[in-house]
């Protein structure tokens, strides 16, 4: 195996749950070696089911390849326990509330006087100064208070709760990896690190930028469903089909639309959807509920006009795409010996550790050992 990018590089992950061990993991699996700081009776997510043998597979799947040392912060021996490794450290990633930190003299100012070169990376809902920072949230809290969530919240009777955590991970987890990496950069170029403010409630924007140019634009921003890309256009949305299935249809440009609507022997008077969206929609719809999703993926996959049956996650995995590039073949080993595919990072294979190097879930042990 290359050398690796971040080989020779220390991280210090006080972080819990997923959003920082996620990133570490992404650091890991680049070559870094992350020390993770965790209380005495260790990450919450190590109690998270289902669990493989002893193990927990969600903590497995997010930690395997780190170290792990059990600390209680609270007592002023234990962290002082933690200089050297602040020493040699060059990155430090921590999750807690703002000020937390501080509280326990390892803010910043404190892990910048002990070592001017780390990247302190912290990780919050609001970030570190601001009305909200203090306030309590998750990711659905996230997606609500930006008003992401409101361009498709699904109906009073059947709300809709997004199946991705992308505040956790589009907030929180890429862009502590970005910002950490665009900071080794600029360490390389001045010799000094810096502390980095991760707010996963700002990247919701970043996700909302189609109705946010629309707003900016018009002085009306789009309200459910009205969005182009959240409802807001029968090219590109989700039908049932006849077995209860759903049908992906994408075909935004011309070319793709004009042959989906000719698969399904829609009306002309249809086909131009700027003229009346829902009735074009609701035939449509009329059309897919009348087939299985078998059937429609037999006829509409040789048309290529980006239109997918929507997967199952066990057929998901089983496909051959995803198998012939494997996006899963890396594994976290517990100490029993079982294995489970790691979490699946987006870093090209040139650039992390071989598939089939060994990832062991790390026992939580004292920092003595």
């Amino acid at each position: 195996m290359a050398h690796l990018p971040l080989e020779g590089l220390v991280v210090l992950d006080f972080s819990t749950l997923l959003p920082g061990p996620l990133a570490t993991l992404m650091l890991a699996e680049a070559g870094a070696e992350v020390i993770k700081v965790e209380k005495p009776q260790g990450d919450d997510m190590r109690h998270f089911p289902p669990r493989l043998g002893e193990t927990s597979a969600p903590f497995a799947v997010l930690n395997a390849g780190k170290r792990s040392i059990a600390l209680d912060l609270k007592d002023p021996d234990q962290r002082a326990a933690l200089r050297p490794l602040i020493e040699r450290a060059d990155i430090l990633v921590e999750q807690f509330r703002p000020g937390v930190m501080a509280k326990l003299g390892l803010g910043y100012d404190a892990v910048r006087a002990i070592n001017p070169r780390i990247i302190y990376c912290s990780i919050t809902g609001f970030g570190q100064a601001g009305p909200r920072a203090q306030e309590a949230g998750h990711d659905l809290n996230y997606a609500a208070v930006s008003g992401l969530l409101s361009l498709s919240p699904g109906t009073a009777a059947s709300p809709t709760v997004p199946p991705m955590l992308a505040a956790d991970i589009g907030g929180g987890s890429l862009p502590a990896v970005l910002n950490i990496l665009l900071a080794l950069r600029r360490r390389d170029a001045t010799g000094e690190g810096m502390h980095l403010d991760i707010a996963m409630s700002d990247a919701m924007f970043t996700f909302a930028w189609y109705g946010l140019a629309q707003g900016h634009a018009t002085g009306r921003f789009p309200g459910a469903g009205e969005n182009f890309l959240a409802g807001g256009s029968p090219r590109y949305g989700l039908y049932a089909t006849r077995d209860g299935r759903f049908l992906a249809v994408g075909a935004l440009e011309e070319k793709f639309w004009e042959t989906f609507c000719s698969a399904l022997d829609l009306p002309d008077d249809l086909r131009d959807d700027g003229r009346d969206p829902a009735a074009t929609r609701a035939a449509i719809a009329e059309r897919i509920a009348a087939r299985d999703a078998d059937e429609w993926h037999r006829r509409l996959a040789p048309l290529d006009c980006c239109c997918t049956v929507v997967a199952s996650l066990d057929e998901a995995v089983r496909d051959p795409h995803f198998a012939a590039g494997g996006l899963m073949a890396a594994t976290a080993q517990t100490p029993d010996g079982r294995v489970i595919p790691l979490a699946a990072v987006p870093i090209d294979p040139q650039l992390r550790r071989a598939r089939n190097e060994p990832r062991p879930v790390p026992a939580l042990k004292p920092l003595s050992q």
